[in-house]
């Protein structure tokens, strides 16, 4: 039995009638560009999230090759917004790029639903290795200044036992997150780790603007704004690790 001339014949162009006959057969619905087009936006949100967080290794790396071929030039120069010391500026310029790569690959990797087993453990390693690098490089010698006469000091404000506490808090809250995590308990970064990363990615490029544009000599006000903001941000990464503490001890963290 054959279809009766009268069927219609969708407009849309998904059925047609068979020449010389009243059958009708479905016709494949046309790909449209834009579902072509699906599998290569895919892959292209699963790779910039993680091709931002393998850059800021890359310019972590060039930023701790500019600070280690530089030493400040204590004796050379008279340091001014008009005569510059250029590789802190290049410095700070890097460190910001760096930065600005770790304020969008996890934003857009979770908008993307795109978040990956690489970026997951690279972007917190990365993290670390941009922030405690270069606080290990501004208490470096390459920022100490020994003119005879007077006594040494670290132009940069940071020295060594700065870096230790530095570094020690990173090392005790990742290791409670582990310890937490392995037994099912949520360990998410709080509001005062992510404050704790705000400041330093802050106050780690003003120091080089500051020894970039401006003389730092003890008793000029250059030296009180850069000892300040560095003490400033020693008191925030240890006051930002105690909640990290205090949600431990609460999960029973230390109890067995």
């Amino acid at each position: 039995m054959t279809c009766p001339r009268t069927e219609p014949v969708d407009r849309r162009g998904r059925f047609s009638r068979l020449p010389g006959t009243s059958t009708i057969r479905a016709l494949p619905a046309p790909v449209s560009a834009t579902t072509a087009a699906v599998p290569v936006a895919s892959d292209f949100r699963r790779w910039v999230p993680n091709a931002l967080t393998a850059s800021r290794l890359v310019f972590a790396a060039a930023f701790f090759v500019l600070l280690s071929v530089w030493n400040y030039p204590a004796r050379d120069l008279m340091v001014s917004p008009r005569q510059p010391v250029w590789p802190y500026l290049w410095a700070a310029a890097l460190f910001g790029l760096a930065a600005l790569t770790d304020a969008l690959d996890g934003p857009l990797a979770r908008r993307w639903k795109s978040v990956s087993k690489f970026g997951r453990v690279m972007d917190p390693f990365a993290d670390k290795v941009l922030v405690v690098g270069a606080f290990i490089m501004l208490a470096g010698p390459t920022f100490g200044v020994d003119i005879p006469g007077k006594p040494p000091f670290q132009v940069s404000g940071v020295t060594s036992w700065m870096v230790v506490i530095i570094l020690g808090r990173e090392l005790l809250v990742t290791s409670i997150r582990s310890v937490m995590e392995q037994d099912g308990v949520d360990f998410s970064a709080s509001w005062t780790g992510k404050a704790k990363m705000i400041v330093q990615a802050c106050v780690i490029p003003f120091v080089l603007l500051m020894l970039g544009i401006t003389g730092v000599d003890r008793g000029s006000w250059g030296r009180l704004v850069i000892d300040l903001a560095v003490w400033f941000t020693v008191a925030i990464t240890v006051l930002s690790g105690v909640p990290y503490v205090v949600r431990a001890v609460h999960a029973g963290f230390g109890r067995d």
